[in-house]
């Protein structure tokens, strides 16, 4: 097979794009570690975390592209935090099919105890990086973020 030219960025890109599939199933790992006391899973943390970070109530299709997940694997994570008592359903005054999904207090207390594992795990982590070095990363990471974000919704109109 013939070598593919890539500009020096795109080199580059590539590069990190490999470690950042490395670093996500190893975050993934950790994070499932992490929480497995309290019955969770990164998945289900993930899911929990964008519950609580929302203003208001939303349905699980919101939820999953807040996540920029599937809808389907969201609802099913959502079913089973409801059966587990950690979220609840209520009606959604917009949509008669798309309920809301909210915290239940059970749920609320579950995410409180896993943030309190993940600020020493986080600053563990943190732990010689420059804050400086850790925010340039986060912007290039938006930055593609919203490339991506921007060519789906391209796709999705044409």
């Amino acid at each position: 097979m013939a070598e593919v030219e890539r500009t020096a960025a795109g080199s580059a890109l590539t590069k990190l794009i490999l470690d950042l599939f490395r670093l996500n199933n190893r975050m993934l790992t950790s994070g499932d570690r992490l929480v497995a006391n309290l019955g969770l899973t990164s998945a289900r943390w993930q899911v929990l975390g964008t519950i609580e970070a929302s203003e208001r109530p939303q349905p699980v299709a919101w939820l999953a592209r807040d996540m920029g997940a599937n809808r389907q694997n969201v609802q099913r994570i959502v079913n089973d935090l409801e059966k587990e008592g950690l979220v609840a359903f209520a009606a959604n005054p917009h949509h008669r099919r798309a309920q809301l999904v909210v915290l239940t207090e059970k749920g609320r207390i579950t995410c409180e105890m896993a943030m309190r594992l993940q600020a020493p795990w986080a600053s563990g982590l943190a732990d010689g990086l420059e804050v400086t070095e850790i925010e340039r990363t986060h912007r290039v990471m938006r930055a593609l973020l919203h490339k991506l974000e921007g060519s789906e919704e391209a796709r999705e109109e044409a």
